[in-house]
């Protein structure tokens, strides 16, 4: 797992945008021979490219005459056209071979305009010096602080109250607000599409905001800012000669009558109390507790490498040694065998109560789709070298769930 700035880079799991769609063999069967759209709602009757937003994105803010845009938490650089990552190095002032290093990507290679290259290290904070309209970093702003500080710094006698402008000054120069986006580090196997659904943003805001090419395409290593959403004004509270009069809408509940008797309170009546048992009751010993449900085996003899995180990894990674059985959790049927966009396998199994386990990085498959496997059967092996780990995912329908209470 590869972080840059935390809590803020969103690190994925390198196999899991390819597992979210591969659950399904009647999506594998509707892709055909086109390329996989890593998308489980797939699942649900049919296959589905529609956009996930929820709601109107806002702009990516304008960079200062460098290209940079400055966050609490990391800064970006925003390339020109045809600009080179060395001559995006040379205008904000760092090294070049370091920032190749942290984007992934050559310091002679041409980039897009507007493609946003990340920082590893802070450089000067915008500013009207460096072109932008106020200085730096972007942060937060809570409206309805500023509505009631206004209110309460206002004055109390009528009349319109003037003042001259102060002259622009940078010390005193208004700061950035807005909301820090996620700045996400695009993993082996991830396109711009997974990313877009991850997040349930259009890909098309993503490609704006990130200066993606006509293809959409992506590169590992990549940083990309995912957009954020439009800041409403607050809510206007309504004036007093708007406000509803009383009693209007909404009933008016019925007051309680005395010509009606209140029922009867049983509640006073004492209970009986049971009787002792004239016979001595068998001593069948201590109460026994109640059986556990079966629980899953382990995929591999080995060690976890990445916990469950909901949202982020939506499994386990299991490292062991290169060549390891991989067997199934409990008995089922084999759902799915598909291929990540790498080429790599992927095993799903369907169990009883709605479960389904995922296996995937995985190598030599030893069953076929339709197979019925049993608990602790062999399905497949472990990779060689680095990739020697399995990620394992438990899905309660469709969602994921944390493996732990299930295993062994």
């Amino acid at each position: 797992m590869r972080n840059s700035t935390p809590g803020f880079t969103s690190p994925i799991s390198r196999m899991r945008t390819g597992v979210l769609l591969l659950t399904s063999a009647a999506l594998l069967t509707a892709c055909g021979d086109q390329p996989l759209d890593f998308d489980l709602r797939g699942l649900g009757g049919g296959f589905s490219t529609a956009e996930a937003a929820t709601g109107p994105l806002a702009s990516r803010p304008r960079p200062d005459d460098r290209g940079v845009i400055s966050y609490p938490n990391y800064q970006v650089a925003i390339a020109r056209r045809g600009d080179t990552l060395a001559d995006v190095a040379k205008r904000v002032g760092v090294d070049a071979a370091s920032l190749a290093r942290f984007n992934g990507i050559a310091p002679d290679v041409p980039l897009r305009k507007d493609e946003v290259i990340a920082l590893s290290g802070r450089v000067a904070e915008p500013s009207p010096a460096t072109g932008a309209a106020a200085s730096g970093p972007i942060q937060p702003v809570d409206i309805n602080a500023l509505a009631g500080g206004a209110i309460d710094r206002a004055p109390e006698t009528p009349g319109v109250q003037t003042a001259a402008l102060p002259p622009a000054n940078t010390a005193t120069a208004p700061r950035q607000t807005g909301q820090e986006p996620v700045r996400h580090k695009v993993e082996r196997g991830e396109t711009a599409y997974t990313v877009a659904r991850l997040y349930s943003v259009p890909v098309k805001a993503l490609a704006e905001w990130n200066g993606l090419g006509a293809d959409f395409k992506v590169r590992e290593g990549q940083f990309l800012l995912i957009p954020v959403a439009k800041q409403n004004p607050p809510a206007r509270k309504p004036a007093l000669d708007e406000a509803t009069a009383p009693g209007a809408g909404s009933p008016t509940p019925t007051p309680p009558s005395a010509a009606k008797p209140l029922p009867n309170d049983d509640t006073a009546k004492p209970v009986a109390k049971a009787e002792e048992p004239t016979e001595p009751v068998a001593d069948v010993g201590k109460t026994t507790k109640p059986a556990k449900a079966a629980k899953m085996v382990t995929p591999v003899k080995g060690s976890i490498i990445r916990a469950y995180a909901k949202g982020r990894n939506e499994g386990i990674n299991i490292k062991a040694a290169a060549g390891a059985p991989v067997k199934a959790a409990d008995s089922g049927t084999v759902a799915a065998i598909t291929k990540s966009a790498e080429g790599v396998p992927i095993v799903v199994v369907r169990h009883a109560g709605n479960l389904l386990t995922v296996y995937a990085n995985v190598a030599d498959v030893s069953v076929s789709k339709g197979d019925t496997v049993g608990r602790g059967q062999q399905i497949a092996k472990l990779r060689s070298g680095d990739d020697a780990y399995v990620h394992f995912e438990v899905r309660q329908g469709f969602d994921s769930v944390d493996p732990a209470p299930f295993l062994n």
